[in-house]
């Protein structure tokens, strides 16, 4: 700190006399509490060696999950209540981080652009595949053209037969599933929106998707491909389908009756 300037000082100062409540504060309100601009924090998150804010409170509440994390993780000795209460306060801390990771910027842009998609692709493989499959039939029952092929050839196909005003959306927890960034590559040089969800700021998907949301949770031993973060990315796509729902009300009200009457048929 003694190596900064004044302005930059009373940024880091905040954020380290209360790290937790840091993860949850938008640029602005640092700004706020330090006496400053906005433009300053960003500045001053450069100077400590980030891109910007939203790239230091990702780090931030990675370090204070990894701090927090060795408490909870499930040993060979737990009862199965343990157990229950470790892996139920595990996927709320993901639920929570989220808050803290996934830019509100980015989050708002992929609202627009979904709703305003003529279509929309979603890809996802492995345990992002049922995400995928799950996403596209909620946003086709608001009206939206949507669909998740189950192959990966066919999202790979299907991805490079996008064009602009489509949307590719990729679900993936490292970013570095071979098959799903290049579905994205393709919709991108096909001139769609890419837009991704991974677990992770630095990836590959990142460097080929327009708008990247960041989610996930720190994950415990005994668990198979990151289902805490699963648990984020389901919140988040949860809250893109109500966000994006909420903005053609009248148009998804009539497709929600619609698809109510159609499963009536299915039910006894």
């Amino acid at each position: 700190m003694p190596t900064l300037q004044p302005a930059d000082a009373r940024v880091v100062g905040v954020i380290l006399d209360d790290p937790v409540s840091a993860v949850y504060l938008t640029v602005t309100e640092v700004a706020a509490r330090a006496g400053t601009s906005a433009s300053t924090v960003v500045r001053a998150c450069q100077e400590l060696g980030f891109r910007g804010f939203h790239e230091l409170k990702l780090a931030l509440a990675r370090d204070l999950g990894t701090a927090s994390g060795p408490t909870r993780d499930i040993t060979e000795t737990d009862s199965p209540g343990d157990v229950l209460r470790k892996v139920l306060a595990a996927d709320a801390d993901a639920i929570g981080g989220s808050l803290a990771t996934v830019d509100e910027t980015a989050f708002e842009s992929a609202v627009e652009r979904l709703d305003a998609a003529q279509s929309v692709l979603f890809v996802g493989v492995g345990t992002s595949a049922p995400l995928a499959q799950d996403a596209a039939y909620r946003f086709l029952t608001i009206g939206i053209n949507a669909q998740a092929p189950a192959d990966v050839h066919v999202q790979h196909v299907a991805s490079r037969m996008l064009k602009a005003g489509d949307v590719c959306f990729a679900i993936s927890h490292t970013g570095s599933t071979r098959e799903t960034v290049e579905a994205v590559a393709s919709a991108r040089e096909a001139g769609a929106t890419t837009i991704a969800i991974s677990s992770f700021f630095r990836s590959p998907i990142a460097d080929v998707a327009d708008l990247l949301l960041v989610a996930g949770g720190v994950e415990h031993s005994f668990r198979i491909e990151a289902m805490a973060s699963r648990i984020g990315h389901l919140t988040v796509l949860d809250a893109l389908f109500v966000a994006v729902a909420m903005r053609r009300p009248d148009s998804a009200r009539q497709a929600l009756e619609e698809v109510g009457r159609t499963l009536s048929a299915h039910r006894y």
